[in-house]
């Protein structure tokens, strides 16, 4: 069988594609969730039996002490079940991440880059010269006006 036919890896489209990861994973999970009801149900259902079979002889809390083996068993698959079901929503999350950090990487190595020849060859600051006039006359503003909010009301000379 050839590689790259499409049927030796039917799943190839949906990993290669962020939004369609998300969407099998979703139903997948809602798969799962169907699942754990009814093995809420089945639980419940199980806890009743195995607590109501009685033995002749039994004190009230031996048919209770022999079901909580199958209860505990049956929690623990609910536990399971429910941990995976999160880590498929956790999977989709970080699928949709990874596609976002690698369209971010080739930004962020262009603004270092950038960033790393500026620093090598930097561009050399040119004064503009101030006279006497153009700071009386309110062209800047920041070395003329008021020094806070209650030198509002004064002029600076």
């Amino acid at each position: 069988m050839n590689s790259n036919e499409p049927s030796s890896a039917p799943l190839r489209d949906v990993a290669q594609n962020a939004e369609a990861t998300a969407r099998y994973l979703a139903d997948m999970q809602r798969v799962l969730l169907d699942m754990g009801a009814n093995l809420e149900i089945l639980q419940r259902e199980t806890r009743v039996h195995c607590r109501s079979v009685g033995v002749e002889g039994d004190r009230w809390f031996h048919a209770r002490m022999r079901a909580l083996p199958v209860e505990r068993a049956l929690k623990d698959v609910l536990k399971s079940l429910n941990s995976l079901t999160d880590g498929l929503e956790k999977s989709a999350y970080k699928r949709r991440s990874h596609d976002e950090a690698v369209v971010n990487t080739g930004k962020v190595r262009k603004e270092k880059e950038l960033e790393k020849a500026r620093k090598k060859n930097p561009q050399p600051i040119q004064a503009a010269p101030h006279s006497g006039e153009e700071r009386d006359s309110g062209q800047n503003p920041g070395y003329g006006g008021p020094a806070s909010i209650y030198d509002l009301g004064k002029r600076s000379a």
